[in-house]
């Protein structure tokens, strides 16, 4: 990350800066001289179209701050009810402003503005732009795939990258859930290390490869039923999520994925249109094989994962 102490200074001294201070580019906080023209000799008060040209914030917008109690104005006029905000206040607008610009909901600003001390505030102001990082991150990488599937489109022919496998019954440690798709991959993570925790502690060897079984809804409504399993050689003793289960046999049509999860749709693209074109898709839920994971390399780009697409098997 960054270091953040500049901008942190900057915001710091922005809030406490003096009024008629000197001026630092358009981040100054002293923006009218105490003897300002503007106010024809008494700089006390800004109505609040000047303090929206002060500010370059809109009337509107300073109504809607004063509603919620983000930026209320210093005195309201009881017969005309026109709003007047002080120079005080220019610093605390400008700071709005910015935050604003950086996508800082209302709420987190309020926050920020009413933090008892530097360091809360300071932690407060971190913790937004550390989620900015991470999401211009995820920005990146979505463009980035965006490039790469419009330079590489799939191939027409797909047969040579999919196996049609008869899949036995198994003996698992599993855990099931209701799962919201946004948050699938870091559930699949914390499942997968409590089934392993477990299975340790019973000292209950593995037999096989990790997996998941995927409801219709995890796609359809993007929240559905998940169970995720270790194959073993004998049943675990159940303790907390951890289940013994018997997975069912299947026929599956079966694709690699090399790579991060984010990528994975186009595995199932490519999966989908085999099935489709061989008339071979039949019900059933979707399966997973972990290969390559987490847990053995924090390289996403190692990692490798085999999608199953449930088939009926002519030969």
């Amino acid at each position: 990350m960054a270091d953040l102490n500049p901008l942190l200074g900057v915001l710091n001294a922005m809030l406490t800066a003096p009024l008629g201070g000197e001026s630092s580019g358009n981040f100054q906080a002293g923006l009218f001289p105490v003897e300002s023209p503007i106010m024809g000799g008494m700089a006390a008060h800004l109505s609040i179209g000047d303090f929206s040209r002060a500010t370059l914030m809109t009337v509107k917008a300073l109504r809607h701050y004063h509603r919620i109690g983000l930026l209320e104005p210093a005195e309201i006029d009881d017969h005309t009810g026109y709003r007047r905000y002080s120079l005080e206040q220019l610093p605390v607008a400008q700071v709005i402003r910015r935050f604003r610009e950086l996508d800082m909901p209302l709420e987190e600003i309020q926050s920020v503005l009413s933090a008892p001390d530097l360091d809360s505030r300071n932690q407060r102001i971190t913790a937004h732009l550390s989620e900015l990082e991470r999401e211009l991150s995820r920005t990146q990488s979505a463009a980035a795939s965006l490039r790469d599937l419009i330079a590489t489109p799939s191939p027409a022919d797909t047969s040579g990258q999919i196996e049609l496998r008869t899949v036995p019954a198994v003996s698992a440690a599993a855990i099931t859930d209701t799962v919201d798709a946004e948050g699938s991959a870091a559930w699949l993570q914390e499942a997968l290390a409590e089934l392993r925790g477990v299975m340790a502690a019973s000292n209950v060897p593995a037999n096989g490869t990790a997996g998941g079984v995927y409801a219709d809804e995890v796609f359809t409504e993007h929240r559905g039923q998940v169970t995720i399993f270790v194959p073993c050689l004998e049943p675990v003793r159940p303790e907390g999520r951890v289940t013994a289960t018997l997975i069912p046999s299947t026929e599956l049509a079966v694709i690699e994925h090399r790579g991060a999860p984010a990528e994975i749709d186009r595995a199932y693209g490519t999966l989908a249109a085999y099935v489709s074109r061989h008339a071979i898709a039949t019900g059933g839920p979707i399966r997973e094989y972990y290969l390559v994971g987490q847990q053995d390399t924090l390289d996403s780009a190692d990692w490798r994962t085999e999608v199953g697409w449930p088939i009926f098997r002519t030969s």
